[in-house]
């Protein structure tokens, strides 16, 4: 088998394009209330209509995508994504924008689930980690820079160029995809069962994220989690989610996904208590501000391929851990600094866990998707992506909460919400490094039993 890099390169762009979408709209969501003359609640469903489609429809697109073209696919769902982003940039009134991102984030839910499938057929097992750690750094990458980006559109531009920012790679990733990738079969009309599943796992999603992103503004939006479970249970129980815990319990994910979750919940937390402290309650300006929180993001992306190199040579499961280690010790470092935080001082311990980050993101990737069955890798995709999301949005809400309840003393409420991190960072590692039992259906990947 020949390595096709390109392709790679083609999922680290998408990936880099649909996570920088995650959070460039939020600062720019004042000027989008002003320019459509409607309220702040209003603009925010410019972010959240994105963001709820991508997260609510990964589990169906996965199982979906199992039995359908990668090629036709990738291509459909990179066209819809750009179209919809010019829809959105036009925007005349607030409707038209929202309905514009909930197509955007349906067609970035797509792109999500394919991006690791494409890596993992790109190339040989023998290099999976290293090609997987381009889209694994570039995603988050994207997520972080997003704010400083929607920033300098915001100054120089305006609100709607936030939107037009991303066409551009968008077109140059269609364009090497068409003419790189095989034909490997056709899409599919999902059937009726499909479809009902569809609507319950979205539906029960979607509930517990507006539960989680709106309750920690509100608290009484957190009553919205309890109208989750009657549809998550009825699919979980049914024809639609029995395989796809099968797939992860015959393949012993289900450490490995509360991994990805917990670091990503920690990460999230700690990027949303960092900056408020920071800016609030030690008063650093905002240009400070962002060139301290932009230490992170450097030391993933210093990191990140020399983790996937590592782990094709040293094991997976091993550079993984110590990824999650280095992060966890980083945040861990952030809490005892004090009432007055220095930029230096904090700057240096976000490299530190940014590197474990860029060391981690590949090879627990990797490793996930090594592990799933060749005719269930959309599904196990999706998952991934799916404990991902749920890290991202669970972080913030539960710092927030940690921050509401710690004493009204200096610097509190940002060592209650950067202990909370730390902690959630913490749990990764023995759910990383104690690998699941696997059933002797699904057989041992080459690369996973040396790293264990």
């Amino acid at each position: 088998m020949k390595d096709r890099w390109v392709l790679v390169a083609v999922a680290g762009a998408l990936s880099f394009v649909a996570m920088l979408d995650m959070n460039i709209v939020n600062v720019a969501l004042a000027d989008i209330a002003e320019g459509l003359n409607v309220s702040a609640a209003t603009a925010q469903w410019a972010a959240l209509g994105y963001q709820l489609p991508v997260v609510a429809l990964l589990l169906p697109v996965g199982r979906w995508l199992d039995g359908a073209g990668t090629r036709p696919a990738l291509l459909a769902a990179t066209v819809g994504f750009a179209l919809c982003s010019a829809l959105a940039a036009v925007s005349p009134w607030a409707a038209w924008l929202i309905a514009a991102r909930i197509g955007q984030g349906a067609c970035g839910a797509v792109l999500f689930v394919l991006m690791p499938v494409l890596v993992i057929r790109a190339v040989r097992p023998a290099v999976r980690a290293r090609a997987m750690s381009v889209p694994a750094t570039l995603g988050p990458l994207g997520a972080v820079t997003g704010p400083a980006v929607g920033g300098l559109l915001l100054d120089h531009l305006g609100w709607r160029w936030v939107f037009l920012v991303k066409i551009p790679f968008c077109l140059l990733a269609l364009i090497v995809a068409w003419r790189a990738m095989p034909e490997d079969g056709r899409m599919r009309v999902p059937g009726r069962r499909a479809l009902a599943d569809a609507s319950a796992v979205a539906g029960g999603l979607a509930a517990l994220l507006l539960a989680l992103t709106l309750g920690s503004g509100e608290p009484p939006w957190f009553l919205l989690a309890v109208a989750a479970v009657p549809p998550l249970w009825w699919w979980l129980r049914g024809p639609g989610g029995r395989p796809v815990t099968g797939v992860l319990r015959a393949a012993g994910l289900f450490r490995a996904h509360g991994s990805v979750l917990t670091l990503a919940a920690g990460f999230a937390a700690m990027h949303y208590v960092v900056a408020l402290h920071l800016r609030r309650d030690d008063g650093i300006s905002a240009t400070a501000t962002g060139l301290t929180v932009l230490a992170f993001p450097l030391g993933m992306a210093l990191a990140g391929p020399l983790g996937g190199r590592l782990a094709d040579r040293y094991g997976l499961r091993r550079v993984a851990v110590t990824g999650a280690s280095l992060t966890a010790a980083g945040l861990l470092l952030l809490i005892p600094l004090g009432d007055a935080w220095s930029p230096p001082e904090v700057a240096w311990r976000l490299a530190l866990a940014g590197v474990g980050m860029g060391l981690n993101g590949g090879p627990t990737q990797a490793l996930v998707m090594g592990a799933a069955p060749a005719e269930r890798t959309a599904t196990v995709g999706s998952t991934v992506q799916v404990a991902r999301g749920l890290g991202f949005t669970l972080g913030p809400a539960l710092a927030t909460a940690a921050w509401a309840l710690a004493g009204s003393g200096p610097g509190d409420g940002a060592r209650a919400g950067l202990a909370l991190a730390a902690v959630a960072a913490c749990l990764a590692v023995p759910l990383l490094a104690l690998p699941g039992r696997r059933n002797a259906a699904v057989p041992e990947r080459t690369t996973d039993t040396v790293s264990t």
